[in-house]
C-alpha cells in the first residue's frame, strides 16, 4: 500500500468516526430515553414536600444533578407513544396517545394524582399556546382528547402521571409537528404582575437555582383581593414551570389541599426547586367563579437569586402575548 493510499484511508476513517459521533449527539438531544433510575433505598426516603405536600411532580425534581422531567420520551420502562405527530393548525383534531409499560403493552391502571389519572400539558416550543388539559382513557389504554393547535410550528406535549404500582410520578415528553407558517412569539419580559380576564396576579419571591424557592402569588380582581378562590383538582392553584431552551418541566402544587366547599386566596404559595440557572416560563392556573384562568410569568433564575417585588400599585392591564394569526392564545383546562 502506498503512502498516499494509506493517508486517504486514514482520513476517510477519521471522517466516518466524526460523522457517527455527531449522529449520536443529535439523537441523544431529541427525546432521549432517560437513564434507568436507581432502586429506592431505605436510608434515602423521599424528601418532605414532594408531590401531595407541595413539591413538583415527576421524581428527581428536587435533585439539581438529576435530569429534569419532561426531557425524555421514556423513563423507568414507560414510554409515551403518540398515534401521530403531524397535525394541521386551526382545526379541531383528535390528540391520541398511549403510555406503554415495561411489558410493551399500554398501561391501563393508574394512581390518581390531584384527582386525575393523567395531566396533559401542550405548548409550542416558543412557549406560546399553553394548554393544561385532561384527556379520557378507554379500556385499551388509549388516551384521546379533541384539540386545536392554534398555529404552525413544533409543539411539545408532556404527560404527567403515576402508573399503578410505581411509587412516584413520571413526566414524559415528545414533540409534535403542526403544518403552516411558523412565526416565533417572543417571551414576555420578566415582570411581577400579569393581568388576564379582569384579574391582576402578582408574583413575589427570590428564585435560586438548585434550592427550594418560595413563590407567592396574589390574586386581585377589580382592585380587590380575591378571597373566594375555588378548589381546582384538589388545590387552589397549579404551577407549571418550563425552562427556556429545552422545556425542562416542573409541575408544582401548593402545600394546602383544597376540598369541595373550601375557599382560598388571595395568596397562593409554592415551594419550587429550579434545577439550574436560566429563564423559566411560569404558568399559574387558578379557579374563580366557576372558570379556570392562567397567568403567565417570565422569571430569570440565578445561582444567587434576585428578589421579585410586586409593584406598590397595580398597573393598567397590558395586552397578552398572542400567537400569530389569532387575537389571543387560548388556554385549555
Amino acid at each position: 500500500m502506498t503512502g498516499a493510499v494509506a493517508l486517504r484511508l486514514g482520513a476517510f476513517a477519521g471522517a466516518l468516526a466524526l460523522a457517527f459521533a455527531g449522529a449520536f449527539a443529535i439523537g441523544s438531544a431529541v427525546d432521549p430515553i432517560a437513564a434507568a433510575d436507581p432502586a429506592p433505598h431505605a436510608d434515602n426516603p423521599a424528601m418532605p414536600g414532594m408531590d401531595e405536600s407541595g413539591e413538583a411532580h415527576g421524581g428527581g425534581h428536587s435533585d439539581p444533578a438529576a435530569q429534569p422531567p419532561g426531557l425524555a420520551v421514556s423513563q423507568t420502562g414507560y414510554t409515551l407513544v403518540p398515534a401521530t405527530t403531524f397535525f394541521q393548525p386551526g382545526k379541531q383534531q383528535t390528540l391520541k396517545f398511549t403510555i406503554q409499560g415495561p411489558d410493551g403493552k399500554p398501561v391501563t391502571q393508574y394512581t390518581k394524582t390531584h384527582e386525575k389519572d393523567l395531566h396533559l400539558i401542550v405548548v409550542r416550543r416558543d412557549l406560546s399556546g399553553f394548554h393544561h388539559v385532561h384527556p379520557t382513557r378507554d379500556a385499551s389504554g388509549a388516551w384521546t382528547i379533541p384539540f386545536t393547535f392554534t398555529a404552525g410550528g413544533t409543539w411539545r406535549m408532556f404527560t404527567d402521571f403515576q402508573p399503578a404500582g410505581l411509587d412516584k410520578t413520571l413526566t414524559l415528553g415528545t414533540d409534535v409537528n403542526v403544518s403552516g407558517l411558523y412565526i416565533p412569539v417572543p417571551l414576555n419580559e420578566p415582570a411581577s404582575v400579569y393581568s388576564i380576564d379582569g384579574y391582576d396576579v402578582t408574583l413575589a419571591g427570590k428564585p435560586v437555582a438548585g434550592k427550594e424557592s418560595e413563590l407567592t402569588f396574589m390574586i386581585s380582581k377589580d382592585g380587590k383581593r380575591v378571597t373566594d378562590l375555588q378548589p381546582y383538582l384538589g388545590a387552589f392553584g397549579h404551577l407549571v414551570s418550563l425552562r427556556g431552551g429545552d422545556l425542562a418541566y416542573l409541575h408544582t402544587h401548593p402545600s394546602e389541599e383544597a376540598k369541595a366547599g373550601m375557599k382560598g386566596g388571595p395568596q397562593i404559595e409554592f415551594g419550587t426547586t429550579f434545577p439550574t440557572a436560566g429563564t423559566y416560563s411560569l404558568f399559574l392556573d387558578f379557579q374563580h367563579a366557576g372558570k379556570v384562568h392562567t397567568a403567565e410569568f417570565t422569571v430569570d433564575v440565578s445561582t444567587t437569586g434576585t428578589a421579585i417585588v410586586p409593584p406598590a400599585s397595580l398597573p393598567s392591564p397590558t395586552p397578552k402575548k398572542t400567537t400569530p394569526g389569532h387575537e389571543s392564545t387560548p388556554h385549555g383546562h
